[in-house]
């Protein structure tokens, strides 16, 4: 199952503590202060890679912590500062501070943004000398690093998105198109997370069924709506069985519009299951859909020749995007 969002605690390195040290040099019997300062704590950055499943792996974490910085030392020397932590996400990750408001979104491959800061690190003994203190005992600590809850949502960057209502055969579609294997079923909801599939270096989007009041969070609803905000175009799958097509094509179009008019997205329409109706209504169907969209296509998954047709014009399409 693909997970689409979490919380995380996530917390920078704190800053390492300045030292108190004596230099001894051969000879004499006290050479002045030697304390080195701390070392910075590690910053933490967010990286986009193109592993959707990667929200997975941070399921069960209740924090994340990222490397404080080394204390001062002897001989005037430097802690080492924290190694700065990269949390991968998968590309359209928005990552939201709960505390502050502030969202960071990922937009493309190996793209990285610093979340938190690490804490600055301490001054040793040695910086507090002077001429009417030549035996400072002063030192200061490390600063926290910076923290706050986070929260990952997934906004899927998709080639394409399909969209339709429940049991309107997509997760089919998509299995057959993309050489997935995805689970089916007849009846609503089969789909409980999006699901993918690659179609000639293409990302297919399987978007869950939506129904009427969806973007006003009805069903599953905004979880999955805001999937659709970032894929190039929109394959709006209606089954040919379905007893009022107008109406199943108006409903997608009305939650699109209302969730934050994603119905202005490039659309193709595919009509299917078309093996369970007599060819004379599917010219019918047609004729009603072309008054509002003249991009049409039938298929069925019975019928070979309606699929390679279909996989060949959604490339073109594709591939016309990427031109």
């Amino acid at each position: 199952m693909l997970i689409d969002e979490l919380k995380l605690n996530i917390r920078a390195g704190k800053g390492g503590d300045g030292v108190v040290r004596w230099r001894h040099e051969k000879g004499k019997e006290f050479s002045g202060p030697s304390g080195g300062d701390g070392g910075k704590g590690a910053d933490v950055f967010i990286e986009a890679t193109r592993d959707i499943a990667l929200l997975a792996r941070y399921k069960h974490l209740k924090k994340i912590i990222a490397e404080n910085g080394q204390d001062g030392m002897n001989n005037s020397k430097h802690g080492r500062d924290g190694e700065d932590l990269f949390i991968k996400l998968p590309i359209g990750a928005v990552v939201t501070n709960l505390e502050t408001k502030k969202k960071f979104s990922l937009e493309r491959e190996n793209q990285k943004i610093k979340i938190l800061s690490g804490g600055r690190g301490g001054l040793g003994n040695e910086n507090f000398k002077s001429s009417t203190n030549t035996r400072p005992k002063n030192f200061t600590y490390g600063k926290d690093g910076e923290s706050g809850e986070f929260f990952i949502e997934l906004e899927m960057i998709a080639d394409a998105g399909l969209v339709g209502l429940p049991n309107a055969g997509k997760t089919s579609l998509i299995n057959i198109l993309t050489n997935s294997n995805h689970k089916i079923g007849n009846y609503e909801f089969t789909t409980l997370s999006p699901n993918l599939g690659n179609l000639f270096g293409f990302i297919l989007a399987d978007i869950p069924g939506l129904i009427e009041n969806s973007s006003a969070g009805k069903g599953l609803g905004i979880k999955f709506l805001r999937h659709i905000k970032r894929t190039k175009i929109l394959i709006h799958c209606i089954s040919a069985d379905n007893k009022d097509i107008i109406k199943a094509y108006k409903t997608i179009k009305k939650e699109l519009k209302d969730y934050g008019d994603l119905d202005e997205k490039e659309e193709y329409i595919v009509i299917t299951k078309t093996d369970l109706v007599n060819p004379k209504i599917l010219e019918l169907i047609a004729s009603n859909l072309r008054q509002m969209n003249m991009n049409i296509f039938f298929c069925s998954i019975f019928d070979l020749d309606s699929i390679n047709n279909l996989k060949s014009k959604i490339y073109k399409i594709l591939n016309s995007k990427e031109l």
